[in-house]
């Protein structure tokens, strides 16, 4: 979530209900200015008003990277527009080129992007499988094509495509 406090835009990272014994409960926010990564915490009450950002999403293909910088293009116009690293975070580790994502705008700038539940990405390298393992608790490490390392099972070997969910960052299964 976006909010706009004074002028400036904060992405909500962390958000914590509190209440203290018999006095007045309030909210523990901790999030991250959009224009200059500073994080910052704050402590609302009831009387505090926040005004929430609102947002217009663009579906967009991701190109590539260069350096810190995400390139993106509108699909209709084919005008391309980057998004910083800082500004991404750890969806960084689910795009891949060509694919299809909600780019969030707030006025003309990019602001962040939406992802799909869950991707497929290539395993590039992990152990060499188990012959005869099935799916059970033991998990093994595997580095993904886009450098995210999951946890997975013992049958999956370098090669497979496999599916990841995007909020947790864990393994769903083969693809």
């Amino acid at each position: 979530m976006l909010v706009k406090i004074e002028n400036d835009l904060f992405r909500v990272l962390e958000l914590q209900h509190v209440t203290p014994g018999n006095l007045r409960g309030f909210v523990r926010v901790k999030f991250r200015n959009i224009r200059s990564g500073a994080l910052a915490d704050q402590k609302l009450r009831s009387e505090d008003t926040v005004e929430r950002a609102t947002l217009d999403e663009r579906q967009m293909q991701y190109l590539y990277q260069d350096g810190d910088d995400y390139y993106f293009m509108d699909t209709t116009s084919f005008e391309q527009t980057h998004i910083t690293s800082e500004a991404l975070g750890e969806s960084v580790n689910y795009l891949k080129a060509e694919m299809m994502i909600q780019v969030e705008f707030y006025g003309s700038e990019p602001v962040g992007i939406e992802l799909p539940p869950a991707v497929d990405l290539k395993v590039l390298d992990t152990t060499p499988g188990i012959k005869g393992a099935t799916a059970s608790n033991q998990v093994k490490p595997a580095t993904l094509e886009t450098g995210l390392v999951v946890n997975v099972p013992p049958f999956v070997n370098s090669g497979d495509m496999i599916r990841v969910n995007t909020e947790t960052g864990e393994y769903l299964s083969r693809a």
